[in-house]
């Protein structure tokens, strides 16, 4: 008999149609977690949004206990987008237990060339839709009084300098450094407030880059585990954090998720 991790939970996800997202809404689904997810619903994302709500319900149609999922469209750099997410959310649920805050973007680029066009919206999306966002959250969690969980997704490059992500890294260092000041912030509220950190992980973001043979060969060798990661080796951690039997005392955390390539100087 399988053991409900977030049973009769409920959740919402920002950018929860594609790569981490999508994976950590569809293991919330199974483990018995309503979730609602957010999304930019442009065109070229209409075919993740119909597969994403197909597998859900297939799940719900084989366990009776699986979660049901809703989605909600809104830009994440919009401060009213985190808030509707939120309402919709606990009006379709009754409340809110976990909120990840997962949408975000990296293109990459030279630094002496680098756009300041570019360097804003990834500030925007990364850093500013996260605080936003992550503050609805908290809100309506603190409004509830039942405490909860706020994890949002940084990354390794949070500690380590990129050459090509000079505009990167300074957000998901940015992140990283909002869930520990959250932390500290809503510890009256009981809301624990994590970050997880992937390394290398094969999502729509860094497809292209990781198609090249020689590259994708390098970050291999680099990384103890032997392969890159991919979005499913995320869900497992982001179900550690929101269930608070397992992670009740985790707080301000920051959990690597890159099969030991942080730690590997050779």
């Amino acid at each position: 008999m399988p053991h409900y991790l977030l049973l009769s939970k409920s959740a919402a996800i920002t950018g929860g149609t594609t790569g981490i997202g999508r994976a950590i809404a569809l293991e919330y689904v199974r483990q018995g977690c309503n979730v609602a997810i957010n999304h930019l619903n442009l065109p070229r994302d209409e075919h993740h949004k119909a597969s994403l709500i197909e597998e859900a319900a297939g799940i719900r149609a084989k366990d009776e206990k699986a979660g049901r999922l809703i989605e909600v469209e809104g830009d994440v750099t919009v401060p009213e987008t985190g808030k509707r997410l939120v309402e919709v959310a606990v009006r379709e649920f009754g409340r809110l237990d976990v909120f990840v805050s997962n949408a975000g973007v990296c293109q990459f680029a030279e630094f002496l060339d680098l756009d300041h066009d570019l360097f804003a919206s990834t500030v925007r999306i990364n850093l500013d839709g996260a605080f936003y966002s992550c503050q609805a959250a908290a809100r309506q969690m603190a409004t509830q009084g039942n405490g909860g969980s706020i994890i949002a997704i940084s990354s390794i490059s949070a500690l380590v300098g990129g050459g090509l992500q000079t505009h990167y890294t300074p957000t998901k260092a940015g992140v990283l450094s909002l869930m520990q000041s959250m932390a500290v912030a809503l510890g009256k509220h009981k809301i624990r407030c994590n970050a997880l950190l992937p390394g290398t992980i094969k999502t729509q973001l860094n497809e292209e880059d990781l198609n090249d043979e020689k590259k994708r060969e390098y970050m291999e060798t680099r990384i103890p585990l032997g392969r890159t990661g991919e979005p499913r080796d995320m869900a497992g951690p982001a179900v550690f954090l929101a269930c608070e039997e397992l992670s009740g005392y985790v707080n301000g955390a920051q959990l690597l998720v890159d099969g030991g390539l942080f730690v590997n100087l050779q």
